[in-house]
């Protein structure tokens, strides 16, 4: 079968591989329809930072079809369309134990610790996949994962009801976490460097584009650039009483001087990944539904992910996310 594999920093490679055979005890095969290239792909093909074997079936964005189910399976069936969890964890740590499975001590994810989603069809445990929703089309399931991961910051970061919020980078999670803010009736600011792509999650999202340098009138802000200036600049001009969400992921020292969280009353909200919101994101996807499209760029067949993740890189990318079809 056809699927791009990471062999190493800077190392995507389309390839011919052996398909999956039957699942193991607990385990389930999935023909893969449709994927989702993520930031968090792009970045560990340029530094490695997750690369823990190689070669790697990449992906960690992903719908598709059930097609054989191990021994102990009885959630799914052959047949039944579902949505990917993405989360490798051990279920036995101490967090785990407590219910904080988003952050396993030793938390991995499809794609890495196993082979993902860029593949015509992959082998995952059941406990990654559950049914999807009947109805919707598989474009818009492939989004699950990282609307979990949207839905998840925003329930960390805790709103009261009608506040306003900033949303900092308006890649597919800052786009997300938009859309979901206002569907909540929030009043959605969203602050971008690209004017294109925040005029385009303005739109989608019922929102209106601001200023890093010129914060409307907030108490909550949302960063999902990672930028530790940029968490700086939100930290220094959101209003005082309120929070600050943290779910992008980039590098860097955050040089930021704790007594003006202090005398601001302002808290620093950390969002890693999701915990049970993604058995919650079916419906909030079947309730979404065409309103996710404007924020879909292309849609693309396996042997064009290579590319694809060269224009990512350069900026060449109108919309937030880029699917890729798999398979029938």
């Amino acid at each position: 079968m056809k699927a791009v594999r990471l062999h190493g920093v800077g190392d995507l490679r389309v390839e011919e591989i052996a398909a999956p055979g039957a699942p193991g005890p607990g385990e389930v095969r999935v023909a893969v329809s449709v994927a989702g290239i993520c930031g968090s792909d792009l970045h560990n093909f340029c530094t490695g930072a997750w690369i823990s074997r190689a070669p790697s079936v990449a992906g960690h964005e992903f719908t598709g079809t059930v097609t054989a189910v191990g021994e102990g399976v009885t959630h799914v069936a052959p047949g039944q369309a579902v949505i990917v969890d993405s989360r490798v964890t051990c279920g036995t740590c101490r967090n785990c134990r407590a219910g904080l499975a988003q952050v396993c001590e030793t938390m991995g994810f499809v794609g890495e610790a196993i082979d993902g989603g860029f593949a015509e069809a992959v082998i995952l445990p059941g406990r990654n996949v559950i049914a999807a929703p009947a109805g919707v089309a598989d474009r818009h399931l492939a989004l699950a994962e990282p609307l979990a991961v949207a839905l998840h910051a925003l329930d960390r970061l805790d709103l009261p009801a009608g506040a306003p919020l900033a949303v900092a980078g308006c890649g597919p999670i800052g786009g997300l976490v938009a859309l979901l803010a206002a569907r909540r009736g929030h009043e959605v600011h969203v602050i971008d460097r690209q004017a294109a792509r925040a005029a385009l999650v303005a739109e989608a999202a019922g929102a209106s584009v601001a200023a890093l340098d010129a914060l409307p009138a907030a108490r909550h802000a949302m960063d999902a650039t990672g930028a530790p200036g940029v968490i700086r600049a939100l930290a220094e001009g959101l209003l005082p009483g309120g929070a600050l969400g943290l779910v992008g992921i980039g590098h860097g020292a955050l040089d930021l001087d704790p007594v003006l969280l202090v005398e601001k009353e302002m808290a620093l909200v950390g969002c890693h990944a999701y915990g049970g919101e993604f058995e919650r994101i079916g419906a909030v996807i079947a309730e979404l539904g065409a309103a996710l499209d404007p924020l879909i760029d292309a849609e693309i067949a396996l042997e064009e992910v290579p590319a694809a993740y060269q224009r990512h890189l350069a900026g060449e990318v109108a919309g937030l996310k880029t699917l890729i079809r798999c398979g029938a």
